[in-house]
């Protein structure tokens, strides 16, 4: 059985789903309910993830079946660099099914692991940084997914000192 994805955990709970992407999804105002924030950055998150899997496909060439694409994604080296972007989505939905309530620091933590790692630095994995940057500057969908990304965690609580 496959794990309902943000979207479908919010719509179980009330919320309407159309609201994590369409209307009033990204305008300008802060998000200060913790859980539909981690629901808004899992489907945003998604959509990133695949294009990213689009753009590394792409670049590996033919793929046969659907199965040996997910071998391709979970052993093959060149794949290697999105695991750490698949473990925080991994991580975000684990959270997001825990029945606990989420607090605003849970949502302003996985906003600094993201922002960590969507940037350049010492303490940061460089090679998922040079590839990402590679993504971003081969695909306009990717750079397109980045931005709203990046629009989304402003819009998320700045972490506590």
């Amino acid at each position: 059985m496959a794990r309902p994805v943000a979207a479908d955990m919010m719509a179980a709970q009330g919320h309407h789903p159309i609201a994590l992407r369409g209307k009033g999804a990204m305008n300008n105002d802060r998000i200060t309910d913790p859980r539909v924030g981690l629901a808004k950055l899992s489907v945003t998150l998604r959509t990133l993830h695949k294009t990213l899997i689009d753009v590394e496909t792409h670049r590996f060439g033919p793929v046969g079946s659907p199965y040996e694409h997910l071998q391709l994604l979970t052993v093959h080296p060149q794949f290697a660099w999105l695991r750490r972007l698949s473990a925080i989505i991994a991580e975000v939905d684990e959270r997001l099914d825990d029945k606990e309530e989420i607090d605003t620091a849970a949502m302003a933590a996985f906003k600094t692991v993201i922002q960590r790692l969507l940037s350049p630095g010492s303490e940061n994995d460089a090679d998922f940084y040079d590839k990402y940057t590679d993504a971003l500057q081969a695909s306009t969908e990717a750079a397109v997914a980045h931005g709203e990304l990046r629009r989304l965690l402003s819009l998320l609580p700045v972490p506590a000192d």
